[in-house]
């Protein structure tokens, strides 16, 4: 059974940082993208960023380029995001994912896994 948990999440200032973390288990992942969502209240699930199925690839969503890094361990089953410089309207919970290389990394119909979400709020 496949089982993604996200870890990392709290509270922050504006242009602080944090790291999350999704553990992977259940099977190995060597040939699946990863991707990192965020849903804030009232809001759709939009994307974050991704990485292709070797680390060889990243994409991340325009308000969050140059600020936020994503990264894998392919090893451990990790995946995580380095987000730096946070803003107020990073606010949101944060899912993991993880779908079949290739896929269209900005839509959340191509992942078939979710994790449960963490919360990240940033204060002014």
């Amino acid at each position: 059974q496949v089982q993604l948990v996200e870890s990392g999440g709290g509270l922050v200032q504006a242009g602080g940082s944090l790291r999350l973390s999704c553990a992977a288990s259940g099977r190995t992942f060597t040939t699946d993208a990863m991707g990192w969502f965020r849903q804030a209240p009232g809001k759709e699930r939009e994307f974050v960023a991704a990485i292709s199925w070797n680390g060889g690839s990243t994409y991340y969503a325009d308000s969050v380029k140059g600020r936020f890094t994503i990264s894998r361990d392919s090893a451990k089953n990790r995946l995580y995001l380095q987000m730096n410089s946070l803003k107020p309207e990073d606010t949101a919970v944060y899912y993991c994912s993880v779908g079949p290389d290739p896929i269209d990394y900005e839509l959340p119909a191509g992942y078939d896994y979710w994790g449960q979400g963490t919360q990240v709020i940033v204060s002014s």
